[in-house]
C-alpha cells in the first residue's frame, strides 16, 4: 500500500462533505437519497475472468497466429487434408473457451454464496446488507473476526481492537476510540463497535484489496510460468529452424511449389505444443468445477497446483479437527467457593460479552444471567491474551472483578489447581478458570494474584469425518501438525482420538525457541502444539517454510489470519471470520474439513497429469525442430505432409493427452517443472527423429521412380508413429485397463488407416512392398528398446 494511500486514512473526513448520521444509523430516506446521487459502495468484485476476456486469452495467442496463417496458406496450395490441423486448432480453442466459461459459471455463483454480508444499521435496526449496498455515510457495526469493507470513521468503541497488519504491516492490534480513522482491509481482533463509511466505491481501498484478493486467475504459478518459458525457448528454436527448412525446400530442392509449400508447412506446424496450453487450462477449469461441486471456493486457481505440493498442513483445533459448538459438562468450585454464586458470575460474564465465542457461547447457554447485575469494565477475550474479564456491581451492591480464560495463563506454574486442570486436559477436556482479581482488568498484568474460584469444563464437539482426513494425509505423505491457543495436553488428547500420527509428541508454545532454525527443528519433531499466539502461527508457518516445506493452512478464527496470509495455501471454513475467507485461498463453503482430501487430489491430479502430458507435446516438439534440421543439413526434402503429423500428433497426443490429463493421479507434485518435462522430453525427441530420419534415408535408398517420395513417407511415418506410441505406451504407466485400452485403441486407428483404401489416399500413406515396411518396425523396435534404457537412466540419475 502506498504512503499516500496510508496517509489517507489518518485524515478526518470533512464534517460538510460527509455529515455524521445518528446513533441509529441512516434512514431509509437518506439511503434513498445516496444511492440517488452514486454514493454507492457498486465497485463490482470479480472472482473471474469474463467472457470478453476468457474469449481473447483463448483465441488471440502467438501459436494461434502462426498456425492461423499457414492454415490460410495450405488452404491455397494444398488439399483439405492438409489443412485438417486448422480445424483441429479450431476445436482445441473452442474448448478451452467452453471449459473456462464453465468455470467461471461455478466459481461466480459459490463467490456469491461466499460473499461478505456486513452489518449495517439503518433506521435504528441492524440487518445485513451485500457490500455493493453499502452507501456513504452509513453506520456499519464490528465484531471479532469483521473486515472492514470500506473506509471509515469509529463513532462507537467497545474494547475495540483492530489489526491492521495487512495494510501496514504493524504486528500488534491497535485500540481504536471513537473518531480514530478505520482502514478498509483492517479487521477486528476484539471488542466490537461502529464505524461510519467515508470513503464508499472506488474512493475505499478495499475495492481494489477485495478485488485482488478473491480474483480467479491462471497466472504466478510453477505450471504456467514453466509452461511459459518452454513456449519462449521453442520460439526462439523454432524460427530459426523455420526459415532454414523454407529455404531448404523452396530454393535448394527444385520441386513442385505447391508440394514444397505443404511440406514445409508440415515441418512448421508440428513443432508448437498448441495443445499444451489448452490441455493446461482444461484441466485447471475441470478442477474448479469439480471442486465446485464439493461446495469448495478456489478464490485463486494456483491454489490448487499449492495444495499437489504441500508436505505440512498446519490445522487449527476449533472448527477444523472440531466442530465450533462446546458444551458445558461441569463447573468444579476451588477453595469452597458457593457453587450458585459462580453460577451467578458465569451467567454475568456471558451477558457482559455482546459477542460471545464458542467458549462464553457454552457457558451463556448452561449459565443464564441473572438480574440486579451491572457491568463496571469488560475486557473482550483475545488470542494474544487468552482470557477475557468484567467488572460488576452485584446483586447485593459489592463490586467484583472476574477473568475467564486458561488456567495455565492466569495462574502461576505450581498452583496446585493446574493438577486438577491437568487430568481434565488429558481426557481431551477444555478447561477454563474463573479468577477473582483485584485492580484493572486491561492492565498487562491483571491476572496477578488471582484467586482461583472454579473451573469450568467443556466437551468439544469432534467432526465425525476428521479422523478419516487425517488418515488419508498420512497415507498421502503429508505431515498434520495442530496448532491451536488450547492447553497442549488437551489438543495432544483431542488428536490422539482421532488418530494423528505422533499426537503424542506435544508442546507448549511457549517454551518455543526464538531462532527460525531451531523452531523448525521442534515443529518437525512434534505434531501438537498448545497455547500459540496469533503471532506465533505466523512465526512456525515461516520456520516450516524456511526448511523448504510447502505449507498449508487451515483455520477460522481471526487468530489465523496472519499464519494463513504468510502460508503457500491458505484454508479456510464458510463459516469462520469475513478476515479468514478474504486472505484464504480456498473457502470450504460447507464448512467440512472432508473436503481438503479432494482437493489435495485435485491438485494433484492436475499437476501430476500436466507433467505427463508435457512430456508427450515436448517430445513432438524436439523431433520436430530435428528433423527438420537433419532435413536442411542432408538437402532432403522434408518427408512429410501436414496431413500425417496431423494424424500422428492426434493418435499419439491429442486424444490420449485429453484421458491422461483427467486420470486420477495421487502422486505429490514436485517442483523444478521444466527441467523434470525436458529431461524425458528431450532424449525421448532425439531417439524418435533419429529413428525417423534414419527410416526415411533407407527408405531414399530402397525405393526408386515415381510415387517413391510417397512411398518413403509411408515407411518414415510407421517408424515415427511406432516410437511415438512407445513413449505413449511409457507415459501411460502405472497400467490400469482403461490405460492399455487407450494405447490399443490409438494403434487400431492407426492400423484402420493402413488398411482401409480411402483412408490410404486421404492420408496419403501405403506401405510399399513388405521389406522396407519391415525394416521400418525393426528400426522402431531398437528406438524403443533405447528409449527403456534412456528413461531408466533418467529415472535413476534424478529420483527428485
Amino acid at each position: 500500500m502506498t504512503q499516500r494511500a496510508l496517509d489517507s486514512f489518518g485524515e478526518q473526513p470533512d464534517p460538510m462533505e460527509t455529515p455524521p448520521g445518528p446513533q441509529g444509523g441512516l434512514t431509509t430516506a437518506e439511503v434513498a437519497e445516496r444511492v440517488a446521487r452514486g454514493e454507492v459502495n457498486d465497485v463490482p468484485v470479480r472472482s473471474s475472468r469474463s467472457v470478453t476476456e476468457i474469449v481473447r486469452a483463448n483465441v488471440l495467442t502467438r501459436f494461434n497466429l502462426i498456425i492461423g496463417v499457414l492454415w490460410v496458406i495450405m488452404l491455397f496450395v494444398a488439399p483439405i487434408q492438409d489443412s485438417l490441423f486448422g480445424f483441429v486448432i479450431i476445436a482445441n480453442t473452442g474448448i478451452g473457451i467452453v471449459q473456462e466459461w464453465r468455470a467461471k459459471k461455478t466459481l461466480d455463483s459459490l463467490a456469491v454464496i461466499g460473499e461478505a454480508k456486513p452489518t449495517v444499521r439503518r433506521d435504528g435496526a441492524s440487518a445485513e446488507v451485500s457490500v455493493s449496498e453499502i452507501v456513504l455515510g452509513d453506520l456499519v457495526e464490528l465484531g471479532p473476526g469483521d473486515k472492514a469493507v470500506v473506509d471509515g470513521t469509529v463513532v462507537e468503541a467497545d474494547s475495540l481492537e483492530i489489526d491492521e497488519s495487512l495494510l501496514t504491516g504493524e504486528a500488534d492490534p491497535v485500540v481504536k476510540r471513537p473518531g480514530d480513522p478505520v482502514m478498509s482491509g483492517s479487521f477486528v481482533v476484539a471488542g466490537g463497535g461502529a464505524f461510519t463509511t467515508t470513503k464508499v466505491g472506488r474512493e475505499a481501498y478495499a475495492a481494489q484489496l477485495a478485488e485482488e484478493a478473491s480474483r480467479f486467475t491462471l497466472v504466478q504459478s510453477e505450471l504456467r510460468s514453466g509452461i511459459s518459458t518452454i513456449l519462449k525457448y521453442v520460439t526462439w528454436m523454432m524460427v530459426p529452424t523455420a526459415i532454414g527448412l523454407i529455404v531448404s525446400q523452396l530454393v535448394v530442392k527444385d520441386n513442385n511449389f505447391k508440394d514444397s509449400v505443404a511440406r514445409t508447412v508440415g515441418g512448421i506446424v508440428p513443432m508448437i505444443p498448441e495443445g499444451l496450453v489448452l490441455l493446461t487450462s482444461v484441466a485447471f477449469a475441470i478442477g474448479v468445477i469439480r471442486l465446485g461441486r464439493k461446495q469448495c471456493l478456489v478464490q485463486e486457481l494456483p491454489a490448487i497446483e499449492g495444495l499437489a505440493r504441500v508436505d505440512i498442513v498446519c490445522l487449527d483445533k476449533t472448527g477444523t479437527l472440531t466442530e465450533g459448538g462446546m458444551d458445558v459438562t461441569e463447573v468444579r468450585p476451588l477453595n469452597g467457593s458457593d457453587p450458585d454464586h459462580v453460577r451467578r458470575v458465569l451467567g454475568a460474564l456471558g451477558a457482559s460479552d455482546p459477542r460471545p465465542n464458542a467458549s462464553l457461547q457454552a457457558i451463556v447457554d448452561a449459565c443464564p444471567a441473572g438480574e440486579g447485575w451491572g457491568v463496571t469494565q469488560a475486557v473482550p477475550f483475545s488470542s494474544a491474551r487468552k482470557y477475557s474479564g468484567a467488572a460488576f456491581t452485584e446483586d447485593d451492591g459489592s463490586a467484583s472483578a472476574w477473568l475467564l480464560g486458561a488456567p495455565d495463563v492466569l495462574l502461576p506454574a505450581d498452583d496446585p489447581a493446574l493438577a486438577e486442570t491437568g487430568h481434565l486436559n488429558e481426557q481431551g477436556l477444555r478447561v477454563l478458570l474463573l479468577a477473582r482479581v483485584r485492580g484493572e482488568l486491561d492492565a498487562p498484568d491483571a491476572a496477578s494474584g488471582a484467586v482461583p474460584t472454579a473451573l469450568v469444563v467443556l466437551e468439544q464437539r469432534l467432526r465425525p469425518d476428521a479422523g478419516e482426513t487425517l488418515a488419508y494425509f498420512d497415507d498421502q505423505d503429508v505431515a498434520a501438525k495442530v496448532i491451536s491457543g488450547d492447553n497442549a495436553v488437551s489438543v495432544g488428547a483431542v488428536a490422539q482420538k482421532l488418530g494423528l500420527p505422533g499426537a503424542e509428541h506435544t508442546l507448549d508454545a511457549r517454551r518455543l525457541p526464538e531462532d527460525r532454525d531451531d523452531m523448525a527443528t521442534e515443529i518437525e519433531r512434534n505434531a501438537v502444539f498448545g497455547r500459540v499466539t496469533p503471532q506465533q502461527k505466523r512465526d512456525m508457518v515461516a520456520a516450516l517454510q524456511s526448511r523448504g516445506h510447502t505449507v498449508a493452512m487451515t483455520g477460522d478464527g481471526v487468530n489465523d489470519v496472519l499464519a494463513l496470509k504468510d502460508a503457500d495455501i491458505g484454508v479456510s471454513m464458510g463459516s469462520g471470520s469475513e478476515a479468514t475467507r478474504a486472505v484464504a485461498q480456498i473457502v470450504l463453503l460447507d464448512n467440512s474439513f472432508a473436503t481438503l482430501p479432494s482437493v489435495v487430489a485435485e491438485g494433484r491430479r492436475v499437476i501430476g497429469n500436466i507433467t505427463r502430458v508435457a512430456t508427450l507435446f515436448l517430445t513432438k516438439t524436439v523431433y520436430s525442430v530435428l528433423l527438420a534440421i537433419l532435413v536442411v543439413c542432408f538437402q532432403v526434402e522434408y518427408p512429410f505432409l501436414p496431413r500425417h503429423l496431423t494424424l500422428l500428433s492426434t493418435l499419439t497426443i491429442g486424444v490420449p493427452a485429453f484421458f491422461l490429463a483427467l486420470a486420477p493421479n495421487k502422486e505429490r507434485a514436485q517442483p523444478h517443472f521444466v527441467r523434470r518435462v525436458m529431461r524425458y522430453a528431450i532424449p525421448s525427441g532425439v531417439i524418435a527423429a533419429a529413428a525417423t530420419f534414419t527410416t526415411y534415408l533407407v527408405a531414399r535408398h530402397h525405393y526408386a521412380g515415381q510415387g517413391a517420395l510417397d512411398a518413403e513417407t509411408s515407411a518414415a511415418t510407421l517408424t515415427l508413429f511406432l516410437v511415438s506410441m512407445w513413449v505413449l505406451a511409457i507415459i501411460a504407466r502405472p497400467y490400469t485397463w482403461w490405460r492399455v485400452a487407450l494405447v490399443a485403441t490409438m494403434g487400431l486407428c492407426f492400423l484402420v488407416v493402413l488398411a482401409v483404401p480411402w483412408l490410404q489416399d486421404f492420408f496419403a500413406l501405403k506401405l510399399v512392398g513388405t521389406t522396407m515396411p519391415w525394416a521400418a518396425v525393426g528400426i522402431a523396435a531398437v528406438a524403443a528398446a533405447v528409449l527403456e534404457f534412456a528413461w531408466r537412466l533418467v529415472g535413476r540419475r534424478f529420483r527428485s
